[in-house]
């Protein structure tokens, strides 16, 4: 009789508790649940990357720049579900941008416009690294896509440039001094 008892009495207890357990996992799973949709909202709200307008002289020089292109319109797509999508964008920007060195035009293949792209990869990448931790923090990836912006603008003012100092005409003999400056074709001794 005393072991029916107390197996009654052990069943109920344990029914109880894990009673107990469940509502505790369904109130964190909650708590869970509003802090990632608020971080959701936030991120999402900040989420707007902007596409500087280049030169029509640019435009065409780049048109073949098939990188970039694909670049451009993955960075304005936003994502609109979840963080999920937020996370497999991130990780879509930095792939699109780690391409952005293949394929550079030849009037643009030039340590200025690769130091740029190195510093856009960053950015992305600091991006992708951010929005994949656990406990996002969604102010540091606000702050990131900001610049971002910066970074691609700096990009686009720096192929700008480049355009603008091609179109400069040389002046009578430059073209035969700059040469001569050239020190790879030195006379060999």
């Amino acid at each position: 009789m005393n072991y029916k008892c107390f197996s009654a009495f052990f069943i109920i207890l344990l029914v109880f508790s894990c009673q107990k357990n469940d509502e505790k996992q369904l109130a964190e799973q909650q708590k869970d649940a509003k802090a990632k949709e608020l971080i959701f909202s936030k991120i999402s709200n900040g989420w707007r990357f902007s596409t500087p307008t280049l030169n029509p002289i640019t435009q065409t020089m780049i048109q073949n720049w098939k990188e970039l292109r694909e670049f451009n319109v993955e960075l304005n797509q936003t994502p609109k579900s979840s963080i999920g999508a937020f996370q497999k964008k991130a990780k879509d920007l930095s792939v699109k941008a780690l391409a952005l060195n293949n394929n550079i035009p030849a009037s643009f293949n030039k340590p200025q416009i690769k130091s740029r792209i190195a510093a856009l990869i960053t950015k992305i990448n600091s991006i992708n690294l951010f929005i994949n931790l656990d406990a996002i923090p969604e102010q540091k990836v606000i702050a990131l896509v900001t610049e971002v912006d910066v970074e691609l603008l700096s990009l686009y003012q720096q192929m700008d440039e480049i355009v603008r100092k091609n179109q400069i005409p040389k002046e009578e003999g430059e073209s035969d001094m700059i040469r001569m400056l050239d020190t790879t074709r030195a006379i060999h001794n």
